[in-house]
């Protein structure tokens, strides 16, 4: 698996199998972003690694930054 170095991005930029941690833990993006309230918050459904069963909901401001690690175009279509 090749992953990038982390970059920072806004929500609306996240692709399903980038990375991300919070004090929950790491989590992985399992669908494509949508918005709410006229644009101003992103959803994106999350799966937690090493957790297959748990999914959730995230929800971020459009305008704040998200940190992320992408894997490779191929690592993803695994």
């Amino acid at each position: 698996m090749r992953e990038r170095a982390a970059t920072k991005i806004v929500p609306m930029e996240l692709r399903v199998g980038d990375r991300f941690t919070d004090e929950a833990g790491e989590w992985k993006i399992i669908r494509p972003p949508f918005t709410t309230a006229a644009g101003k918050n992103v959803h994106a459904s999350v799966r937690k690694i090493g957790q297959p069963r748990l999914t959730e909901l995230r929800t971020w401001n459009a305008h704040e930054r998200v940190t992320v690690k992408r894997v490779s175009a191929e690592e993803g279509k695994r």
